[in-house]
């Protein structure tokens, strides 16, 4: 596979397989500085300022790559693309980069819109069905001809044939558009498996077990957590179990509770707001912990970080938008519930999207999301 100029030279992790960059495209300041709220969004801390040199952050965000993940589905200068004071809207795809799946073998699991408003001083995650029906666009990269698939699967297809990582973001990207008619100011792919080293960083992080769940991913081998295929062939596994209550969980510990599905109330929407939760988790205990005030700390929280990201920065450095991030409280990510946090049949076996969560997408192209939820505060996902 070729690999075109890089924004910026960069080293990916080798566990961490990366798509082919495309040529540097020029982007505002004030984008370049909003983006580490969603490629780092453990840097929003509620008061708390980053002190530290930038010469020191600037090093290291070597590890962060940058990439053009939006394509044709950013925003049009009509829509404010290159305002300075508009509402910001970013993509979030969460894949399980593991190292024995190629770089085109992957679906995005997690697919979170991150919605700004023009006052910069709140942020709303908003999930999309992973099993949404959408017709997803053909795409020339990689000679996908069009079709009707899942949401998850527009990553899958675009990533086919060369595309890569950024071709399944630009396909996600287009086909959501199509979908939802938001279009986005930029995106991340977010390495879910790779945000351990960014937790263990923190040392843990806070999360609530509302049901008991069985992992489906891990098990204890000789009192140590291990996937489940290499658990398998030990002969002494036994089942990790996540109990209700709340607790501090390790890095491996959050992401598995994190990424389970079956065995819940409601399947899929249930770990859609559990990673709603750990994201927003992460970023609490970043402001909390004394990390931001910390300039050796921030620099081995970026590094950290890196290694769980694809960012599209636009190639400003990260550094320059790292001291910015005030206005937007860890306490003000809102958690928003697609299709009331319910399986939405669409009358053939198919997922849908529902009539109140359009009218929530619509609120968010028309940055009016405060009113919507003001109206229909069902849709806030609850948090213990």
């Amino acid at each position: 596979m070729s690999v075109q100029a890089p924004r910026r030279t960069v080293s990916p992790p080798p566990d961490l397989p990366r798509a082919p960059l495309p040529p540097a495209k020029r982007k505002d300041p004030l984008w370049a500085k909003l983006t580490l709220i969603f490629g780092a969004v453990l840097m929003m801390a509620s008061g708390a300022g980053i002190v530290g040199s930038k010469v020191l952050i600037n090093n290291a965000t070597s590890a962060v790559t940058g990439a053009d993940l939006i394509g044709g589905a950013k925003k049009s200068q009509a829509e404010g693309g290159n305002s300075l004071d508009g509402p910001i809207d970013l993509l979030l795809l969460g894949v399980d980069a593991r190292k024995r799946w190629a770089v085109d073998d992957l679906h995005a699991d997690t697919i979170i819109v991150l919605h700004i408003p023009a006052s910069h001083d709140q942020a709303y995650l908003v999930s999309i069905p992973r099993d949404t029906e959408m017709v997803v666009p053909a795409f020339a990269k990689s000679r996908y001809a069009g079709g009707t698939a899942k949401a998850t699967e527009a990553f899958f297809h675009g990533a086919q044939n060369g595309g890569g990582w950024t071709g399944g973001a630009q396909l996600m990207a287009q086909t959501l558009k199509n979908a939802t008619g938001i279009s986005f100011d930029g995106a991340a792919i977010i390495d879910f498996n790779g945000f351990k080293s960014v937790i263990d960083a923190l040392k843990g992080v806070r999360m609530c077990v509302d049901q008991r769940v069985k992992s489906h991913h891990m098990a204890w081998v000789d009192g140590k957590p291990e996937w489940l295929a290499e658990a398998r062939r030990t002969g002494r596994m036994k089942p990790i179990w996540h109990e209700v209550g709340c607790k501090n969980m390790e890095g491996w510990e959050a992401l598995d509770y994190a990424r389970q599905r079956y065995g819940l109330k409601n399947g899929d929407y249930d770990r859609q707001r559990h990673q709603q939760q750990l994201i927003k988790a992460i970023a609490k205990k970043a402001g909390s912990s004394g990390v931001l005030t910390n300039p050796l700390k921030v620099n081995a929280l970026i590094k950290a970080a890196g290694k769980a990201f694809v960012l599209d920065t636009g190639g400003v450095p990260v550094a320059d938008f790292m001291f910015t991030l005030k206005g937007v409280a860890t306490n003000d990510m809102v958690l928003l519930r697609t299709n009331n946090g319910t399986f939405a049949g669409n009358g053939n076996g198919r997922e849908a999207i529902s009539p109140l969560s359009r009218e929530m997408f619509a609120a968010v192209r028309q940055d009016k999301l405060a009113d919507f939820i003001f109206a229909n505060p069902a849709v806030v996902a609850k948090e213990k």
